[in-house]
């Protein structure tokens, strides 16, 4: 019977316990209970500080890693963004999960800000996109706060994207923490002083050193709180700056740059269609008609298409220069080869005559007759446009600049890419490519061509001597590693510093610091 009472008077605590009654008859029980939750609440807290201090170990280490592979320079980012080949695939598929390891832990740069700096970009998409790296270089090196750049929409491709309909604007900002703060737009109180009016517009000084930011632009932005740059093309010089400006300038250029998904996706598509064919040459064949009306080239062109093509230049009163003599314009080695010139050119390389040509350009002017005698001599010329349905390309159309940004890497990954004119996107690419790995980029001597075509045209030579004339001349011009060509006081002539970043090729000492001097 007493046993009986025991349990049930057990079964009546263990109840009142878990109903957290509070009564007297329970007193010793709940002392104990105390006593033995101070004894949990001690391990609890023992365990806790294990796992905080395993916590800041992984961090450090992570930290310490992220640090020694930036000191050994910029050569563990080559893999991006050519990774659409299958032998890339999977690094590829770890770089997206490095990626957003870094979204996730990289810590921010703590600094003193200085103020706010605001750019729009002019021009093509790769003619921002190196003004984007020169500006977080310079945003980087004065210590200020840089505003997501806004896109140009007014020039003559008037197309809306903005920033993050190109490019990856998360991976952009969190990528670059560790160097500069950028911001998606102002804070609300520095929003409110720009609508007021206070902010200083200006365009920076073409082909500037950096210390013409410091001691021109910093004080503006100290006094304004928020400077303006309306005009970023060039406004850095190539030559004579600082190591880590010049290797800053390549981190965003090959790995804070990154398109949006769907554009990368997109460019694998195309890539892989291509592949299941064989090797691949991208061909940047520049005879859009905004092109020859720019630049006043009109070999070949029939009398009715020079009138259209000059009514056209002076259309647009920012194309300053009007009066133009295509034929001496042409000998000096000032315009784009021309379809014919080019197959010509091609052929006399010896390239195989079945290899798939991916067109990377706008649309041709008078398409398919200035293309016929390409076509007859490389059958297999295709585009994004004849390799994917319409459905692929809808989202993308009258969007020049994603257009643009498809061909961009569909360039990066071919076996070889062929400029006809040194534009932006020539040099881009081909700066691009030499960090890949000096992938074969030829890039054709003009000048020398059309003297040596108008030799071969008019029986001056004949086809093995125009042939062996041509693979010479081109011998040492396949993007192989060399130094840009510096010419003090006139920047504009030098070698284009993305065409050939050097400074981010050679192998970095790993006791050489990567520190960027600020002020």
């Amino acid at each position: 019977m007493c046993r009986l009472k025991d349990c049930e008077e057990s079964n009546r605590r263990r109840k009142w316990g878990i109903m957290g009654l509070k009564t007297a008859a329970f007193a010793g029980d709940r002392l104990e209970k105390l006593r033995n939750s101070g004894v949990v609440s001690r391990s609890r807290m023992k365990l806790w500080i294990i796992r905080a201090t395993t916590s800041i170990l992984l961090w450090t280490c992570f930290v310490q890693l992220t640090a020694l592979s930036e000191t050994r320079g910029l050569r563990v980012l080559k893999g991006w963004p050519s990774c659409f080949s299958q032998e890339s695939a999977a690094a590829a598929a770890a770089l997206d999960a490095q990626s957003h390891l870094v979204r996730v832990l990289l810590p921010k740069r703590v600094y003193k800000n200085n103020g706010y700096l605001m750019v729009s970009c002019n021009g093509g998409l790769n003619q921002m996109r190196a003004a984007i790296c020169d500006m977080v270089a310079i945003a980087r090196y004065l210590n200020v706060t840089l505003v997501v750049p806004e896109l140009d929409k007014t020039s003559f491709w008037n197309d809306p994207s903005e920033f993050e309909d190109i490019f990856d604007v998360d991976h952009f900002i969190t990528s670059l923490r560790g160097e500069v703060r950028i911001l998606k737009e102002l804070p609300p109180r520095v929003k409110r002083r720009v609508e007021l009016g206070i902010i200083y517009t200006m365009a920076p000084v073409s082909w500037s050193d950096i210390s013409y930011y410091h001691n021109q632009i910093l004080p503006l932005i100290q006094k304004y709180k928020v400077v303006h740059l309306n005009r970023t093309d060039a406004r850095l010089a190539n030559n004579d700056q600082p190591m880590d400006i010049q290797r800053l300038r390549c981190r965003v250029n090959f790995s804070a740059l990154r398109f949006t998904p769907q554009i990368e996706e997109l460019g694998r598509k195309v890539i892989k269609i291509l592949r299941q064919k064989g090797p691949f040459i991208v061909l940047h064949l520049r005879y859009e008609m905004d092109m020859l009306a720019f630049s006043g080239c009109t070999q070949g062109c029939g009398a009715d298409e020079v009138e259209e093509l000059t009514q056209m230049r002076y259309a647009y009163p920012w194309w300053k220069e009007k009066v133009i003599d295509s034929d001496l314009k042409r000998r000096e080695g000032l315009c784009p080869l021309t379809p014919e010139e080019t197959a010509l050119t091609l052929r006399a390389l010896d390239i195989d005559r079945n290899i798939q040509i991916y067109i990377a350009a706008g649309e041709i002017y008078r398409g398919e007759r200035r293309l016929s005698s390409l076509r007859a001599s490389y059958p297999n010329l295709v585009r994004k446009e004849t390799l994917l349905d319409s459905s692929d390309l809808r989202y993308f159309q009258n969007h020049s600049s994603q257009m643009a940004a498809l061909d961009y890497l569909v360039s990066l990954e071919s076996d070889i890419f062929v400029p006809t004119y040194d534009g932006n996107m020539a040099r881009v690419v081909e700066g691009h490519r030499r960090h890949l790995g000096y992938k074969k980029t030829i890039l054709l001597d003009r000048k020398l061509l059309v003297e040596l075509i108008d030799k071969y045209n008019s029986g001056s030579l004949n086809w093995d001597e125009f042939s062996t004339a041509v693979k010479d001349a081109h011998a040492e011009r396949m993007g192989n590693p060399t130094k840009r060509l510096v010419i003090p006081d006139r920047p504009k002539e030098e070698d284009y510093f993305y065409a050939n970043p050097y400074e981010c090729l050679l192998t970095q000492s790993e006791d050489e610091p990567l520190e960027l001097t600020s002020t």
